[in-house]
């Protein structure tokens, strides 16, 4: 009996302790967001004595991020890359867009669907580019880390210049 105490005791202590560590991490978020909270104080301090000056709006200004890029950054984002050469964008067909665009899946129009691509040509390389980059609708995005857009793009050259 006199031993059943002390493991007991042994196994409470090592319960409580290892409940200590998780509080810990979980206090460590807490204090950056209390740095976050206390800049905007500073804000205020500055605005109730009246000595704000243009350098805080342009320093707050140039922190806030845009939510979404405009339709003329994407379009002149998609005119400074330069596609890749046709031979590139056989071989970007063959390894991704071939699975939706040979059987037509997701309303994609098919390689040799002249009509279909004559349709979506109307709308511009340009947009035609932005949209395989970014994606469209039922087509996901297909620039990522592994396929550049250069790739995309020359990809959907090969493909506009099939279905001519």
């Amino acid at each position: 009996m006199k031993l059943h105490y002390p493991v007991v005791l042994l196994c409470a202590s090592l319960a409580l302790m290892a409940c200590g560590e998780e509080k810990k991490a979980e206090n460590a978020p807490a204090k950056p967001a209390a740095a976050q909270t206390s800049a905007p104080a500073t804000d205020t301090k500055t605005q109730a004595t009246g000595n704000s000056t243009d350098a805080n709006k342009d320093a707050t200004d140039a922190t806030a991020k845009p939510s979404e890029p405009t339709p003329a950054d994407t379009t002149a984002k998609a005119e400074m890359v330069k596609p890749a050469s046709l031979e590139v964008g056989k071989a970007r067909y063959e390894a991704t867009c071939k699975v939706c665009h040979d059987q037509g899946m997701l309303d994609a129009p098919k390689l040799s669907d002249k009509a279909g691509w004559a349709k979506r040509a109307e709308q511009g390389v340009e947009t035609l580019y932005q949209h395989s980059a970014q994606g469209f609708n039922k087509m996901p995005a297909q620039a990522s880390a592994e396929v550049s857009e250069a790739e995309v793009y020359a990809a959907v050259d090969y493909m506009l210049s099939q279905a001519k």
